[in-house]
Formats: C-alpha cells, sequence, structure tokens
C-alpha cells in the first residue's frame, strides 16, 4: 500500500506540476488523504468505474491486502508520540433519506476507521456542507477552511466522503531563531526575492549526486513512527534534476546513499496553502469514467443513480526554526443529475521539492515544491 501511495504521489505531481496554469507556481498537496478518500470510494465502486480508480491510485487487486494495509498504515500514523502531533480521519455524510448498502458502509467503518453522518442535503444543502466544513476544521487545528466551496453540495448529492490529515513535529536539529537573517533566494536565474533564511549547522543524513544535493532533517518522535523532511536541491537553478527524481526506484537509492555528516544548511522559512479541484486532473491521469454518465457505484446503493461529481483537495504547510506544522484534507462528493567542498553547504536559496515521510512505511504524507517562498 505505501508503494501504491508513493507512485500515485509522483503521477499526481507531474500531472498538476506541468499544467500551464502551475508553470512557475509553488505546490503542495497529501497524497495520502487524496488516496485515502479515493480508496473509500472505491469501494462502492464496480467495473470499469473500479479498475480505473484503483489503477491511477496503484492499488493492489487484492481486496484483504488493499483493506489491511490502509488500515495497517491508519493505525501507525494514529499511533501517537509525546514529540509530535500526527493523526488522520475520514468520515462518511450521507443524505439521511438515502438509503446505502450495509455492506458499503461497513467496509468504510471496519477498513477505514469512518464515522458515519446523516445530513439533509435535499432541503438543507448549505448548512450540510458548513458542517462538513467544520469537521474539516476541527481535525485540522482550523488550517483548513472551506474545504467544499459554495455550491459544491446541492440536493442532488448523496454521499460526501472526506479525510483529514495533520500533522505537527519539531525538528531533531532546531534552528536558532536568532541566526535567521533576510537573504535573496532565486526564483529565477536572473530574478531574487529576499526571505528570511534560517542557518543550522549539524549532523544530518546527507548525499550528493553530479544534480542534486539531498538532506534528510528529521523530526523528533521520541517511541513513535519516525518522520523526516526529505529535500530535494539542484546543484542548479533548474527543477528538472529534482523532479525526476521523484520515481519510486530512484528516491530509494537516493535515500539509500544518505550519511550522517555535519552539514551547514541555510533553509528559508515559508508557508503555503494551496487547493485543487481534481476531476480533471483525476480523469486525465486514467479515471474518467467516476465523473461521466456511466459510472457505476452500484457497491454504495445498489443502482447506477450515483457518480462522483466533485474532488476537493486542500494543503496548508509551515516550516519554521522549530519544525513543520502541515494539514491537508480531501473531499470526494458522488450525487446525480447533469454530469459535470569542506563539510557540505546545502543553501536551499532557490527553487526545491520536498517531502514529508513516514519512514516505517515509506509512506509519503505530504509532497510540494517551492518555487517562491513569498508566493501563495
Amino acid at each position: 500500500m505505501a508503494a501504491g501511495n508513493n507512485r500515485f504521489a509522483f503521477d499526481l505531481y507531474r500531472h498538476i506540476a506541468s499544467a500551464p496554469e502551475a508553470a512557475g507556481d509553488n505546490l503542495f498537496f497529501s497524497p495520502y488523504s487524496i488516496s485515502s478518500a479515493l480508496a473509500i470510494t472505491c469501494e462502492g465502486a464496480r467495473g470499469t468505474t473500479a479498475d480505473e480508480i484503483g489503477a491511477v491510485l496503484h492499488l493492489p487487486e487484492n481486496e484483504t491486502l488493499r483493506r489491511e494495509g490502509f488500515a495497517a498504515i491508519d493505525t501507525g500514523l494514529n499511533s501517537g508520540s509525546g514529540n509530535y502531533t500526527l493523526r488522520t480521519a475520514n468520515a462518511l455524510w450521507a443524505e439521511e433519506t438515502y438509503s446505502f448498502l450495509p455492506d458499503y458502509i461497513n467496509a468504510a467503518t471496519r477498513w477505514y476507521g469512518t464515522n458515519v453522518t446523516n445530513l439533509d442535503f435535499i432541503n438543507d444543502p448549505e448548512e450540510s456542507r458548513e458542517t462538513i466544513n467544520r469537521w474539516v476544521e476541527e481535525q485540522t487545528e482550523d488550517k483548513i477552511r472551506d474545504l467544499l466551496p459554495p455550491g459544491s453540495v446541492d440536493p442532488l448529492t448523496r454521499l460526501v466522503i472526506t479525510n483529514a490529515i495533520y500533522f505537527k513535529g519539531t525538528w531533531i536539529e532546531q534552528f536558532d531563531a536568532n541566526k535567521t537573517r533576510d537573504e535573496e533566494f532565486r526564483v529565477a536565474p536572473n530574478e531574487t526575492v529576499t526571505v528570511p533564511m534560517m542557518h543550522g549547522d549539524a549532523v544530518y543524513p546527507y548525499a550528493e549526486t553530479g544534480t542534486l544535493r539531498v538532506l534528510e532533517m528529521p523530526y523528533a518522535h521520541g517511541n513513535g513512527t519516525e518522520l523526516a523532511m526529505l529535500v530535494l536541491l539542484p546543484k542548479e537553478d533548474n527543477l528538472t534534476a529534482a523532479e525526476e527524481a521523484l520515481d519510486a526506484g530512484r528516491l530509494a537509492d537516493l535515500q539509500k546513499s544518505l550519511v550522517s555528516q555535519r552539514v551547514r544548511v541555510f533553509f528559508p522559512k515559508f508557508t503555503l496553502e494551496t487547493g485543487y479541484p481534481l476531476p480533471g486532473v483525476l480523469a486525465a491521469m486514467g479515471m474518467p469514467t467516476a465523473f461521466a454518465d456511466d459510472a457505476d457505484l452500484s457497491g454504495m446503493d445498489g443502482t447506477r443513480d450515483l457518480f462522483v461529481t466533485g474532488v476537493f483537495h486542500k494543503a496548508f504547510v509551515d516550516v519554521n526554526e522549530e519544525g513543520t506544522e502541515a494539514a491537508a484534507a480531501t473531499g470526494v462528493i458522488a450525487g446525480g443529475g447533469i454530469r459535470p567542498e569542506t563539510a557540505p553547504v546545502f543553501r536551499a536559496d532557490h527553487p526545491f521539492v520536498f517531502l514529508v515521510v513516514e519512514k516505517d512505511s515509506g509512506t509519503i504524507l505530504f509532497a510540494g515544491r517551492v518555487v517562491n517562498p513569498e508566493g501563495p
């Protein structure tokens, strides 16, 4: 399951990053949040619809392996530690007058830990939307607001599937805030912006290739699951070298090559808030049927009346001297109607890619790129 989630992470990163409207933009999302919500959707899909979702998410064909894999990862993420906060939660929001198959509800509850809440989508869709958004805010410490935009829930909505993930951790080697200085960050070869740059000098897992500098900054974990930020910094200004490393084999080789050594680190403070409507991206990745007239979500309700009317994702990350706070949420809406040279120096003063990784399973929890630390 972790390997499949990571393949989905790399695929989705490339699709979002290659969109013309994303050129030169920062990027940040939680592949695990999206795959969790879509896996619960896949539990109710049949035929081509299920095959396409499973292929895009790289889900194991074996149902037991898929279900037990998600359950095991969720258990690990929610196991707790006194040194960091990490949790993920799933929920189903069902139209109160609509009948769903007990097998679907039971599978979602048993394997994905969902709670089911009945709402009045038919008569009060706006209040229902606000109820779901409040749950997301609570689960993410108010970092993700208005996940479902106005109009996304309407009287034809029958089910909303949500996932929320939240992380707050401190670096094992924290940066001294007194050493943070305003410095230049190259957003392009001939263009710079001024950003607060953190300074550190400590022992980190570090490696170099001909085109990349790779740094792992671990979070304090006590007896909990090990977590770390893995940063892929091109030696030149072109992000291509880092983005080409977003491949399971290449990333594994880079991680194996890391050697603990003293490194002088220069790393920008930054905060990113992103939002993505995903139907177009997911359809282009290979699952168009879920959004079309011939969608088959009969595993949810025993009919062919439902299709996916929306998939929304929002994410937040704040990186500072103490550590990292990150949150994300995903909503899948199903309804009817119209289908729509001494010590190495790691100076991150130009665009880079970063991942937050749960090290026991290797699952990528968050992925992003920083093109301009001062950008949205």
